[in-house]
């Protein structure tokens, strides 16, 4: 059994980027963990929606834990990096993953590429020995605007997703206000399509997708 942590820098970022493979995950008898790492504020009109949201995404993927560091959403540039990277550490050293699950350091939002390098900063082998495997995610209305000069994602890793396709979209809508009819990014027409895509490169079947920066133990 291994566990799993995924680092979800908003909610959807989990399902948009590595869904199929954590339900795979789960299938396959590891235990799944959730690190979310901004939320929108209490007095937001859309907060309790969107803890009800949370709710029923923890449920659908049956995760062992849910960690929360509950930065400000859209400012995750305003925090020191000493303060992301002792936030995300102290979540690394309670769950004690053996996968763990990245956005991508290129992404065009900036907290995803803050939470990236602040992250990426707490895999050292000789301070987290636990961690074996670490990948970066694809995220649909992120990833894809990545600058095209050396910081476009080409994906090495990819995971077979057909009997777990349909329950990802099925999680992904529990996001109501995150998904809109194609040719919106974040619609289920382009989760299916991106999906078909990289299956294309490796065998005709769905694919979840990602990027592997650096294996300490294989």
């Amino acid at each position: 059994m291994s566990k799993v942590l995924v680092v979800a820098v908003h909610p959807d970022d989990e399902t948009l980027g590595c869904g199929g493979t954590l339900l795979k995950h789960l299938s396959n008898g590891d235990e799944i963990h959730w690190l979310i790492c901004t939320q929108i504020s209490k007095d937001h009109p859309y907060y309790e929606t969107r803890e009800q949201e949370i709710a029923k995404v923890t449920n659908s993927y049956s995760f062992k834990s849910v960690h929360r560091l509950n930065l400000d959403t859209m400012r995750v540039d305003e925090y020191s990096m000493s303060e992301l990277v002792g936030k995300i550490s102290a979540v690394f050293n309670d769950v004690k993953p053996d996968i763990l699950y990245l956005p991508f350091k290129s992404d065009v939002h900036s907290d995803h590429r803050k939470i990236f390098e602040a992250a990426y900063s707490c895999t050292k082998s000789f301070r987290y020995p636990f961690l074996k495997q670490i990948y970066m995610m694809e995220t649909l209305s992120e990833t894809e605007f990545a600058p095209s000069f050396g910081e476009n994602f080409i994906p090495n890793v990819f995971v077979d997703i057909t009997q777990f396709m349909q329950k990802k979209l099925e999680i992904m809508q529990i996001y109501k206000s995150e998904i809109a009819p194609h040719p919106f990014p974040r619609s289920l027409e382009n989760l299916k399509a991106l999906a078909t895509f990289r299956a294309a490169t490796m065998g005709g079947v769905a694919r979840d997708f990602g990027f592997l920066p650096k294996v300490l133990c294989y």
